[in-house]
């Protein structure tokens, strides 16, 4: 009864959102997303597992699919003080771009909650290497700073990880396993 509740709420939720958002994919056609999450086939009490996140840093948003449906968006990220961009060196306070994985959480974060995105890849080592730099590290799905007040902190101010409010990154938490592929575009 409690999950029928829970879907319940999550849908009402869903429709108040305002009108779908739309994500343009790489070959430039648009995916709409419905106002309701339009969940996969799972079984009664079965609960909602993430198999991959796309994260569209031009539209603010996250989305996490289950079985190629989306299960749940969000929408209003905040970013590294530098957004545009790929992220290449320590400290440029930008957003990797690219096809990472969730590879750990951390439930003792300075930022409520996290899930580190496994930058840098490869390509990304090599490329800080022939520059004579450090690709940097610790790129994290998170929440608010602890301490905050209720709320989020105004702008884009991580270091360039993607924040949520906390709320958010708790219900992420639950939906995303470590080993989920993540996309970010621009």
């Amino acid at each position: 009864m409690k999950r029928l509740f829970a879907l319940a709420f999550l849908m009402l939720l869903a429709a108040c959102a305002g009108p779908p958002a739309q994500v343009v994919d790489r070959s430039g056609q648009g995916v709409v997303l419905p106002q309701a999450p339009v969940l996969p086939d799972v079984a009664p009490g079965t609960p909602l597992v993430a198999d991959f996140l796309l994260v569209d840093k031009s539209d603010r948003l996250l989305i996490a699919y289950a079985k190629g449906k989306p299960i749940k968006a969000y929408r209003g990220l905040q970013f590294g003080d530098a957004p545009q961009g790929h992220k290449r060196f320590e400290g440029d306070e930008r957003t990797p771009e690219g096809r990472y994985t969730i590879d750990t959480r951390n439930p003792r974060s300075s930022y409520h909650l996290s899930l580190r995105i496994s930058y840098p890849n490869a390509a990304d080592r090599a490329y800080a290497e022939s520059m004579g730099r450090s690709p940097g590290g610790d790129i994290f799905i998170h929440g608010q700073p602890n301490g905050l007040p209720m709320g989020r902190m105004p702008g884009d101010w991580t270091d360039g990880c993607i924040a949520l409010s906390n709320a958010e990154v708790e219900e992420l938490w639950q939906l995303v396993p470590d080993g989920t592929p993540i996309e970010i575009r621009p």
